[in-house]
């Protein structure tokens, strides 16, 4: 049996294609390459395609006898999605509804599904457990909670088994710099960091230095990309070992400043990063970081990487140019 890994030759998708694969999982993939790297799967078989022809997702997974897919093929942009928001409900939503018909047409009945913290918006409290209100602020938030109830009652109707991973800020490069994240596609506060102490490409933005936290910047929960990995290869073996349905939230349950991402950036670097404060942008939440508690108690997960080794990987990854 194989386990499809839809968006695979991406960022977090590549880094858990190699997981699987270490893991001895047959592995295939599945993309169209709008974002993601084919270099990036590190030659496992990867068929170039959407999620949304559900006649592919049908023969990918009968061809290689697919037993469960694990769901990243997502478009993940904020401010995109604020100013072109038709892609998003039509890729993001419908595309897994294709998804979802092509694989029950194949009889694959199990989905790991790549969700997001971004449902809870702005947090009445930190840290933020799995109870807390779904209440997204960006069109990309909600395609994501949209996404969850989609899974959710195909669960009810079809027997779907799922298991949604709410994850914070992916960050970081696999140890062995074999893999990493592309900087010139994304608005992720690491690589951005990374470009500007490596390149002439001018400094990086710090929005807000007013917050009510220690240092005034905003804080966040990053997460290295290879605890992520670890995380979904742990929802693979629970969903096929009979594990019930669930929804966990994948952080360090520690959150880290964007003065201290620039701090632990210099000390690595050998020198202070470039980088400018300007005003906060509108609806940024001060603090907001995972109760993991109960990803450690249903899936035996936890983070096992710090800032360092996060910083560390990323620098090393950019570093080969």
């Amino acid at each position: 049996m194989a386990v499809l890994v839809t968006g695979g030759a991406g960022y977090i998708g590549s880094h858990t294609v190699r997981r699987l694969r270490e893991a001895g999982i047959d592995t295939v993939v599945l993309d169209t390459l709008e974002r993601g790297r084919p270099e990036a799967v590190l030659g496992a078989p990867l068929v170039v395609g959407s999620i949304a022809d559900e006649a592919l997702v049908t023969e990918v997974c009968r061809d290689h006898a697919v037993s469960t897919v694990i769901h990243f093929a997502a478009h993940k942009s904020v401010g995109d999605s604020m100013v072109d928001p038709g892609p998003y409900w039509a890729n993001n939503v419908q595309g897994t509804v294709h998804l979802i018909e092509g694989m029950l047409a194949a009889d694959v009945s199990r989905i790991v599904f790549s969700s997001s913290a971004a449902v809870y918006g702005s947090p009445e409290q930190v840290p933020i457990t799995e109870q807390a209100p779904i209440r997204p602020e960006n069109v990309y938030a909600e395609t994501k909670a949209m996404m969850e109830r989609v899974i959710h009652w195909y669960g009810v109707t079809n027997e779907l088994r799922w298991a949604s991973l709410r994850y914070f800020n992916a960050a970081g490069a696999s140890a062995d710099g074999v893999i990493g994240e592309d900087w010139s596609s994304t608005t992720n506060l690491v690589p951005l960091v990374m470009r500007a102490a490596l390149t002439d490409a001018g400094p990086v933005d710090v929005f807000g230095t007013d917050f009510d936290t220690p240092d005034g910047s905003g804080v966040r929960d990053y997460i290295h990309v290879e605890d992520l990995a670890e995380a979904h290869l742990a929802a693979l073996r629970h969903l096929e070992t009979g594990g019930e349905n669930l929804t966990v939230n994948l952080g360090t349950g520690t959150g880290t400043s964007v003065l201290e991402i620039l701090a632990m950036t210099a000390e690595v670097h050998g020198a202070e990063v470039p980088h400018r404060l300007v005003e906060r942008r509108i609806g940024d939440p001060a603090t907001v970081y995972a109760d993991s508690t109960h990803a450690a108690t249903a899936l035996g997960w936890s983070a096992t990487r710090n800032l360092r080794d996060i910083i560390s990987s990323a620098y090393a990854w950019h570093r080969q140019g």
